[in-house]
């Protein structure tokens, strides 16, 4: 394998981290989901108002992955890491660098003293579900995921005002 390098996340990354994350859509089949923009992710994680951080992966010079993670907040825990997603370029899969990026997220994880690292994984991805059980997770099959979409939220909050 190529000597692979992995270090925070700068501004001048986000364009390619959103090609990385259409990717990662397009893989899931949910490309139309997308809809976060390079200057809200640039904003979000350099802005006044950060909120969360990335990491990359690179081979040669050349972006190859990334994984992007916030701290969130549990009642009963505290504060803990959640890791949105590890996001391995499709020619560079299998070849150690989602593992490479998932120990960094975990190393800053246990630097930052907080009580948990979770993240979520798709029920039919396989090939991800078999990495994490490699780092004996738990795979929590008892919690359903709960959202409104942004559509939903505005059409409640138009309701409210009536």
């Amino acid at each position: 394998m190529d000597q692979i390098n992995i270090r925070e996340g700068v501004r001048e990354d986000v364009s390619f981290v959103m090609k990385l994350i259409k990717e990662l859509a397009e893989f899931e089949k949910a490309l139309q989901e997308v809809e976060n923009t390079k200057e809200q992710l640039e904003e979000d994680c350099f802005g006044k108002n950060k909120i969360c951080d990335f990491l990359i992966a690179e081979s040669q010079g050349k972006i190859v992955g990334m994984a992007l993670y916030y701290i969130k907040y549990s009642t009963w825990k505290g504060k803990c890491v959640f890791l949105e997603d590890i996001i391995v370029t499709g020619s560079m899969r299998g070849k150690g660098i989602g593992s490479l990026l998932f120990e960094e997220v975990a190393s800053v994880t246990a630097g930052l003293k907080v009580k948990r690292m979770e993240w979520q994984v798709l029920d039919w991805n396989e090939p991800a579900i078999r990495f994490y059980k490699k780092y004996n997770a738990n795979l929590d099959g008892e919690w359903i995921n709960g959202k409104l979409s942004f559509d939903q939220l505005q059409k409640y909050a138009r309701q409210q005002k009536k």
